[in-house]
């Protein structure tokens, strides 16, 4: 039997751009066993966990789970960062412009700074957390968290005594 191979993503520390690929391939190591990963189909909004097995000739999805636009905003950087957390004012850049430029993401930073001094930082952040709760829901369907770092951003990280469900 052929082995099927996935192509890796490199997350880009820097600068998240949006891309023209249909879909997306993850490899989140030490997330995932090394034989699955994630593909977004950023046509559909559909994030699928697959697995690759020697005795199968194509891919075998585990789980799958759709998401709003937005929600895909503030999940595309957390999944091209890892494994590095995903800082506050990238999540934020990504999800009010859908853009994660270096000029975009230190206007965020300096936004952020800001409502901290003035005390309306939790303002600042509601409607993004707000989508990242519904996102959080949905990726638990697929073995994956989403943790907090206080005062730093967001990390993605396994649920060891969750498996996903079959699609």
């Amino acid at each position: 039997m052929q082995k099927v191979s996935f192509r890796k993503v490199k997350p880009a520390v820097s600068a998240i751009e949006p891309t023209n690929e249909i879909i997306m391939h993850f490899e989140l190591p030490n997330l995932l066993p090394a034989d699955q990963l994630l593909a977004l189909n950023t046509k559909f909004s559909t994030l699928s966990l697959l697995t690759s097995r020697p005795e199968t000739p194509h891919p075998i999805v585990l789980g799958e789970q759709q998401f709003s636009v937005n929600e895909i905003k503030v999940l595309l950087p957390l999944l091209r960062l890892y494994p590095h957390y995903c800082p506050y004012e990238v999540m934020l850049a990504s999800f009010n412009c859908g853009s994660t430029s270096e000029a975009i993401v230190e206007r965020f930073r300096v936004r952020l700074e800001e409502a901290r001094f003035a005390d309306v930082w939790d303002y600042e952040m509601r409607p993004t957390r707000n989508i990242l709760s519904r996102t959080r829901f949905k990726l638990r369907e697929l073995g994956i968290e989403v943790t907090s770092i206080l005062e730093t951003g967001y990390l993605l990280i396994y649920i060891p005594e969750r498996t996903p469900h079959k699609v």
